[in-house]
């Protein structure tokens, strides 16, 4: 990528709604080329547009990190696609799962999820067990207090911006 697209995605990590004047200015370069660099961008790189919410404000209290660990020798060959599909449709009815998939060490797949209460993530985790259990050797959860005072840096893309 050129230099000036990562001038481009840093900007938009930090504020996606600025306009194409206000980022040409930000960026150095005229508008027609942050309108054409753009359109690149969102075809090749940005994913899309979202808002980052104050989780306590829409009610979430709880965010989980589930780490899961497959039966052994279950997942292979004809039956993985099976499991694959399951995994997805179960998924997909939970909208409260913001992000997962397969994943590598101790563990082979991990969820991340927000919950408006402990009551909410124990029956998600039941609804799990009882779905997906006939897969599952183990569950380990670690779950975030959002409205605790321990939360040092709060989720946020604007970070990355630094780094690009």
């Amino acid at each position: 990528m050129k230099d000036v697209d990562n001038k481009i995605l840093a900007e938009l990590l930090k504020n996606a709604r600025l306009s194409d004047r206000q980022l040409a200015k930000k960026v150095g370069v005229s508008q027609p080329t942050i309108t054409r660099r753009r359109a690149f961008l969102e075809n090749e790189v940005i994913d899309g547009y979202t808002i980052i919410p104050k989780w306590t404000k829409l009610g979430y209290e709880i965010l989980a990190i589930t780490l899961v660990k497959i039966k052994h020798g279950i997942a292979s060959g004809e039956n993985a696609e099976k499991i694959r599909e399951d995994s997805i449709r179960w998924l997909m009815r939970h909208p409260n799962v913001i992000m997962s998939g397969a994943c590598r060490g101790n563990v082979d797949a991990f969820m991340i999820t927000l919950h408006k209460s402990f009551k909410e993530y124990d029956e998600f985790m039941q609804d799990h067990r009882r779905e997906m259990g006939q897969y599952v050797k183990d569950v380990n959860s670690v779950l975030i207090n959002l409205a605790g005072e321990d939360l040092l840096k709060p989720f946020h893309f604007k970070y990355l911006a630094e780094d690009l």
